[in-house]
């Protein structure tokens, strides 16, 4: 019998707040304006997501990490204290994931956007296969523009369990989840779990996932905006 599709809220983390997140834009994004809490203060909406999806995973972009500034380390130990969060924070190094550990990070997760060839990286990890418009982000000249089943060599050699496919192009756009990729990815990585992120608009979508072999959703947009409700998270993690 197949497993209900699982899904995690998603909290894009900038300047010390919660941002809206949009195609990956991240000099545009601005800060959360949503009808499930009032402001923007990383800890309130991390509350009101895990309740609107009765869980205590939560999925969480530092961008300014990403963007090689200074880890939101006491933001990231206070998002800890009311979720297990999976942080992508470009922790590339063993003194970066012994921060996350510090901060006490329940997942770290490693995008294909912050792994160039001097990535130093021991597993366990959750690997973030980053794509813009289907091709994928990496500064490593092996990855970068290839098809997403380029980087199931890198998922093989990091024995990852867990595997999320994001296109930024789709974020906050409501155009629908990379179905395609998340296809690509499952056939060619049986036992591993795979996460999509980008584009989920609604019930549809999460059928169509689960179709194509996800084992859960990434979302943000339409959680804030309604159109994904608790009735939607089939399994509660």
């Amino acid at each position: 019998m197949t497993r209900p599709m699982r899904i995690v809220p998603v909290l894009d983390l900038k300047g010390g707040v919660v941002v809206h997140a949009r195609r990956g834009r991240r000099a545009e994004y601005a800060p959360l304006r949503s009808p499930l809490v009032d402001g923007c203060e990383p800890v309130a909406v991390a509350r009101a997501l895990c309740a609107a999806c009765r869980t205590r995973t939560l999925y969480v972009a530092d961008l300014d990490a990403l963007a090689g500034e200074a880890l939101n380390e006491a933001i990231l130990t206070a998002l800890a204290s009311v979720a297990d969060p999976w942080v992508d924070a470009g922790a590339t190094t063993p003194e970066a994931a012994a921060a996350l550990r510090r901060a006490g990070v329940a997942r770290n997760v490693v995008g294909t956007e912050s792994l160039g060839a001097e990535a130093r990286i021991d597993p366990p990890v959750v690997l973030s296969v980053d794509l813009r418009d289907g091709r994928l982000i990496s500064p490593d000249r092996r990855l970068a523009g290839r098809a997403p089943s380029a980087a199931v060599p890198l998922a093989r050699a990091l024995e990852v369990r867990e595997l999320l496919v994001i296109d930024l192009a789709r974020v906050g756009a409501g155009t629908g989840p990379p179905l395609d990729a998340v296809e690509e990815l499952t056939t060619a990585l049986p036992g591993v779990s795979v996460y999509a992120g980008g584009g989920v608009r609604d019930d549809a979508d999460l059928r169509a996932l689960e179709s194509a072999g996800a084992a859960g959703a990434l979302v943000a947009t339409a959680l804030h905006d309604g159109r994904i409700t608790p009735s939607s998270a089939l399994r509660r993690p």
